[in-house]
């Protein structure tokens, strides 16, 4: 059976898989997205609370994703929550470390002008602050996506949605006639995931980026 063959007659089933993996992705992006955000915002200030708060999400990257999914596996069983809590910690540190750059960035004479007219500190942090550190915070935030898309494959391993489950079956049954079919569907379906996802940030950053701060 070709790759053609192939697709028209799994397409339901790859759509599904397809569906399954941009929602997990995208509903652990918007988490990590807010909890990122406002571990920059908490830290952002002192010099050992940045690095502290770099380091700490960092170290969740070296912990491979098999064994980070493994080691949740006993605590909160197979499936979704597996998945869901391992692409969430993967994904804080590049909206973690860009929401510091940020907001170190924003210019300290916009922030006096601003605590000159009377703005109070949240006022400063919503209105000033955290519009000028938008562009690096979205930036974050798609290099955590493009990781995400990859490594939510892996989720396979423990029951987990996505087009990761056409990869594993394809390797757990190689020398089959479909084996190649199936790990080349979920690859293809991740990677046009990926670029979707990135035309939409691009989108965005041109919708909420004003011309003048957008690099």
């Amino acid at each position: 059976m070709s790759f053609w063959e192939y697709l028209h007659t799994r397409y339901q089933q790859l759509l599904t898989d397809a569906y399954q993996h941009a929602s997990v992705v995208f509903q652990c992006m918007v988490v990590a997205t807010a909890l990122g955000v406002l571990i920059g915002v908490v830290s952002y200030r002192s010099e050992w609370a940045g690095s502290l708060a770099t380091t700490a999400t960092a170290t969740f990257l070296t912990i491979p994703s098999l064994a980070m999914i493994g080691l949740l596996i006993p605590i909160v069983g197979l499936g979704v929550p597996p998945t869901v809590i391992s692409l969430t910690l993967y994904g804080l540190l590049p909206i973690v470390r860009n929401a510091v750059v940020g907001l170190r960035g924003v210019d300290p004479t916009l922030v006096d002008a601003a605590r000159g007219i009377g703005m109070s500190r949240v006022a400063r942090l919503l209105h000033v602050e955290l519009p000028l550190a938008w562009p690096p915070i979205l930036t974050g935030i798609r290099i955590s996506t493009q990781m995400l898309m990859g490594i939510a494959a892996i989720a396979a391993y423990a029951s987990g949605p996505g087009l990761g489950n056409e990869i594993f079956r394809g390797l757990a049954s190689l020398g089959s006639k479909n084996a190649l079919n199936q790990v080349l569907a979920g690859t293809v379906g991740i990677i046009i995931l990926a670029l979707l996802f990135d035309a939409a940030y691009v989108l965005i950053g041109r919708l909420t980026i004003p011309r003048g701060i957008r690099g």
